[in-house]
């Protein structure tokens, strides 16, 4: 006789067959696993628990190819067989997120990616109910932005109004507030914390988030730093290719124009390298080529990466393309390198055509030409979910900042 049963912890949750069960309860591996059977209960009311505190785990597991694992032993006459095991979070509800702000895509490790994600998958939830959520009730996010922003800023303001919060917003702080008047970032990041329990902030000049981030005693996100990072378009892009594609481990992607100044696809690639198997493939004009800090760091972690100039044939290979675009602010009063660079690559039917069937275009938006307006119709376009994806993350870590876990 066989009993399975489910099984859920902190850490793993999946299915386990036990043969034959001679015992009320069976504990092997030093107190790591234990498999009860109360002996009022029917077979299948087994259960497992394995809690965070107990790890790392004494019982031995031998791969058996996909998700399954053998978990030998002979005490009590039980031979267990896990069927089906999956990998949670280790994370505990209730207890405090392990960052205090969001700066740079290199604070993130895989684990806390894969709970984060879990988390913006409950805020879906919550967004697609039109009841909404009072979770951040008698919050107030200053969003304070000195570079122009659509998406980033309305989304992060949307974010905390559906989950029950308050905004206080500066659209242009560059030209519209103190700054303008030759205040410091320090002054600015002091005094609008006195007014809000976080920040959101953008800025024109690389390291801007970390100098406030040194200032605060509140929570400051980072929305763009110049040409330095944009940490939360990193995420949600992560988020994105998982939801799209079904797996992050393993894939392909060209990142496609200004990759000099692009902040999007420097945060990318800091993400994309704590996968394994990746291949980064860098298309731009040579203007705005990919730095070196970016290749080095990939190499480092033992992520390959190339470069070319025909987009049809890598997009071929791929199962993403990330397009962006040539950023003008950035070129200064050299509008000639900006006009060389500008139009070289752009994703069209032809390109289209080429891509796999389960591939997707991305785009961090805003788009001027760089993609076709006939590409937007083939579902393969992803992104304009990518952007939706955006509001979910943000909740995610709106929450997950001022309340934790």
């Amino acid at each position: 006789m066989a009993i399975s049963s489910t099984f859920s912890s902190h850490v793993f949750h999946g299915k386990i067959l036990v043969s034959p069960p001679r015992m009320s309860y069976s504990n092997f591996g030093g107190n790591n696993l234990w498999l009860k059977q109360p002996l009022r209960c029917k077979p299948t009311s087994l259960l497992a628990d394995m809690s965070k505190s107990q790890l790392p785990f004494a019982v031995e597991l031998f791969k058996k190819g996909g998700n399954q694992c053998a978990m030998p032993t002979n005490r009590g006459g039980f031979q267990c067989r896990a069927l089906e095991v999956k990998n949670k979070s280790l994370t505990m509800v209730g207890s405090k997120f392990q960052l205090d702000d969001v700066i740079e895509a290199q604070q993130f490790d895989r684990d806390t990616l894969s709970a984060i994600f879990e988390v913006a998958q409950e805020m879906e939830k919550i967004e697609k109910n039109s009841m909404g959520s009072e979770i951040l009730k008698g919050y107030l996010m200053a969003t304070l932005f000195y570079e122009p922003s659509t998406r980033t800023r309305l989304s992060f303001e949307s974010a905390m109004k559906r989950l029950g919060g308050e905004v206080l917003t500066t659209e242009n702080a560059r030209e519209f507030s103190s700054a303008a008047k030759g205040e410091t970032l320090e002054d600015s990041i002091r005094t609008v914390e006195g007014y809000s329990d976080i920040i959101v902030m953008r800025h024109f000049e690389s390291g801007a988030a970390k100098r406030a981030a040194a200032t605060a005693s509140i929570p400051i996100i980072n929305a763009g730093d110049g040409p330095g990072q944009h940490p939360t378009q990193a995420l949600l892009d992560v988020y994105t290719i998982e939801r799209e594609i079904g797996k992050l481990d393993g894939i392909k992607v060209a990142l496609v124009g200004d990759l000099a100044y692009g902040r999007t696809v420097r945060s990318l690639a800091y993400l994309l390298a704590k996968y394994q198997d990746v291949k980064i493939y860098f298309v731009s004009p040579d203007v705005v080529k990919m730095k070196d800090d970016i290749k080095d760091y990939l190499t480092s972690m033992g992520v390959q990466w190339e470069e070319s100039a025909d987009l049809v044939d890598v997009a071929s290979k791929c199962d993403v393309v990330y397009q962006t675009r040539i950023q003008r602010e950035r070129f200064g009063e050299r509008v000639d390198l900006y006009e060389e660079a500008r139009g070289k690559y752009i994703v069209d039917l032809a390109v289209l055509n080429a891509m796999q069937k389960h591939a997707v275009v991305m785009h961090p938006l805003p788009r001027l030409d760089e993609i076709t307006v006939d590409v937007d119709e083939d579902p393969r376009a992803a992104y304009f979910r990518q952007a939706k994806n955006g509001l979910y993350i943000r909740m995610a870590l709106l929450k997950l900042l001022l309340l934790g876990w």
